[in-house]
Formats: structure tokens, sequence, C-alpha cells
């Protein structure tokens, strides 16, 4: 089985990598900071000898950079899932941020999976088969404070998953939503909240492996996670 993820270098894309790897498949998985992803390709491949792991740089914000993505994981088969991780978080209230910050939250949280899907989706559509995972956020849910352009973008992922499952559904394609709430990744690190108060970027990953296996006619639409105690 194939499987692409997107921002695979560190956080939850990085522990979604790790436990499809340790199932031994063959694993297709990108970043944008060419020294995390190389890091983070050996340490895969050591750690699971049985997996297959091929990596490539890309700036999946950029639409040429999405396309040629794309196009590599096809030239290495047909992906049989497709993870669209890659984004970060910019915190700010919308009347006080930068300008400039909703293109770029939208770049790196939308148009890096709506582009990316755009590239694979067809291949997926030949085969008849396919499970696409968007991870969105409980932002994508709910405003909160200093969520700024990242909770618009996030908000438009969400609309994005919900009409693409639509237009899947009756294409033997899966997909899934995925809205974490705080989970232990560099986001976290130095806010001087304790680990033991948010998820771990391993639950989320055992979730949507978990999504996986299921039968070919049935579909997690949404996983919704967030800490035993709550939002932080």
């Amino acid at each position: 089985m194939q499987v692409v993820i997107t921002g695979a270098s560190q956080g939850i894309g990085y522990a979604v990598a790790e436990v499809f790897a340790a199932e031994g498949h063959t694993l297709c998985i990108g970043s944008k900071t060419a020294s995390r992803l190389k890091e983070a390709t050996e340490n895969l491949q050591k750690k699971y000898p049985a997996a297959t792991i091929h990596s490539k740089q890309a700036d999946l914000s950029k639409l040429t950079e999405c396309e040629a993505f794309g196009n590599w994981c096809l030239c290495l088969g047909t992906p049989t899932i497709l993870i669209n991780n890659a984004g970060f978080f910019l915190p700010g209230n919308l009347l006080e941020e930068e300008q400039g910050v909703l293109e770029t939250q939208i770049g790196a949280n939308l148009y890096s999976a709506y582009y990316t899907s755009r590239a694979i989706i067809p291949a997926m559509i030949k085969a008849g088969r396919g499970h696409i995972f968007n991870i969105c956020s409980i932002a994508s849910l709910q405003a909160y404070p200093q969520g700024g352009s990242y909770s618009i973008s996030k908000f438009a992922l969400d609309g994005f998953s919900k009409n693409l499952r639509l237009e899947l559904k009756d294409k033997g394609i899966k997909v899934t939503g995925v809205y974490p709430g705080a989970t232990f990744t560099n986001s976290w690190a130095g806010s001087g909240v304790e680990p033991s108060r948010i998820m771990e970027a391993q639950d989320i990953a055992k979730m949507i492996l978990a999504a996986t296996q299921l039968s070919p006619q049935a579909v997690v639409e949404d996983i919704v996670m967030r800490p035993l105690l709550g939002d932080v």
C-alpha cells in the first residue's frame, strides 16, 4: 500500500508516517524543510526496515510545487492513502494581524491540500479506490481567541473535506476530516503547557490508521479529538 503524507518531517505528520511505516507500507513523504525531511526519512527507514520510504522536499503552498510533488508520487505508483497534513499556525486576532497573514495561512493550510489532492485524485478514481485524510483542527469547528486567519483557513479546509467527500463517495474513495485539539508538537514548545495536559501526536496517528482498516463500504467521516480535560 502506498501512503502519501505531507508535512511529514515532524509533529502529527511524522507520527502518522511512523504508524504506517510500522505496518511495512511504502511511504511518499514531503516537507518544506529539506534538512528535517532528510532526518525524518533516515530515522523512519532505520527504525522500520520493512517499510520503503521515499521523500521529496516541496513548499506545498505553491501550485507548481503541489503539482510536481503529486506527479512524483504518481511516478512511484498509485497512492492508496493521501494524508494532507502540511500547514502551520500563526496566532493573532483578525484586526491586529499583519497584512498578508490571511494569504499565507490560506496558502499553507488550504491550497496545499486542494492542489495536492487535485494532482493525485484522478489516479485514485481510475483505480476505483483510495482514502484521503485532511488534517483540519478544532479551529475548523469553533472560533477562539488568537485564532485569526489560521481558524479561517481551517474552516475552509473543513468545507473542502465535506465537498470532496460528496464528490468522491460514488467513486470508491473515502474522505475523512481530522479535527485534533491541543496536541503536543513544536507549536506548543515553550508555551508553558505541560505535555501531560494535552494529547500526543501518536494519539491522532493511531486513529487515522484505525480508520483505514474498515470495510470498503464504511467510512469514518470525521475524527474529532480533544484532551481529556478539554480545550486549553
